[in-house]
Formats: C-alpha cells, sequence, structure tokens
C-alpha cells in the first residue's frame, strides 16, 4: 500500500499539525471535551497517546505511510456516552482545524473524507442506540 499515492496533498507535519489544532478545540469544547476526557484521561501523556494513535490513523488513511490499529466503529459505539448529534460538533470543530492548517483545496479534500467517515459512524452510534427490534434510522 505505500507505492499509492497520497488521496490528497499534505504532508506528515500537516496531518500532526491539524491534529494538535483539532484536539486543543476538542478540549475545550463543553461538549466534547468531558466525553473525550472520560475516555483517555486528563493528563497530557494520555491525550498525546490518543493523538498521536489518530494521527497515526490519518497517516495511514490519507497518505497510505506507517501503520494505525484500531477499529472506529467499534470505539465509538462501544462508548456508552457517544451519540448521534456529537459528530456534529466533531466535524465543525475538524473542519475548522483544516481551515486553520491548510490551503482551501486540501481541507475541502480532507473534510470531505472526514465527514464520509462520520456519516458512516453517526450512523452505527444511531443503530448502536436503537431498541431491540427496531427499524433502523438510515438518516
Amino acid at each position: 500500500m505505500a507505492d499509492l499515492p497520497p488521496r490528497f496533498p499534505v504532508t506528515s507535519a500537516q496531518i500532526d499539525q491539524v491534529m494538535q489544532v483539532f484536539y486543543a478545540s476538542v478540549r475545550h469544547d463543553q461538549t466534547l471535551g468531558p466525553i473525550f476526557e472520560r475516555h483517555i484521561g486528563t493528563d497530557a501523556e494520555s491525550w498525546d497517546h490518543h493523538i498521536a494513535k489518530i494521527s497515526r490513523f490519518w497517516h495511514r488513511g490519507i497518505l497510505h505511510e506507517g501503520e494505525y490499529s484500531g477499529n472506529p466503529m467499534t470505539a465509538h459505539t462501544r462508548a456508552g456516552d457517544i451519540y448521534a448529534h456529537h459528530f456534529d460538533i466533531w466535524l465543525a470543530l475538524f473542519d475548522r482545524a483544516l481551515a486553520q492548517v491548510l490551503p482551501a483545496e486540501p481541507a475541502a479534500q480532507w473534510s470531505a473524507l472526514a465527514h464520509r467517515m462520520g456519516r458512516g459512524l453517526r450512523m452505527g452510534v444511531k443503530d448502536i442506540n436503537q431498541p431491540e427490534g427496531a427499524v433502523p434510522d438510515l438518516s
């Protein structure tokens, strides 16, 4: 997979910078901050570990470089306190970080990718929170 070209023109350093800007916003967000702190912790080392892991996810997904081990769907559906409306906040903060760090075109391309992933995660979280036997909400 390392021979594939990047999905769009961003550098490794830009990915890392987007992650730093994004997670700084998340930590200060009144809705998402407490959720992330329950799952990550409050100390800098735990946050650094999480940010590095998610940076590896994006390096793999965008640049086709490095190693990532994890399952975002499982992580979000098993959390127990993540709901569909949280993804609207997450994506708004993510888009703001992209706009701060990147030129317009790669920011828009990465945003489109993040929004596609966000739709999938939102549907997974909606499904896991549905009562047993309920008709799935595919909106």
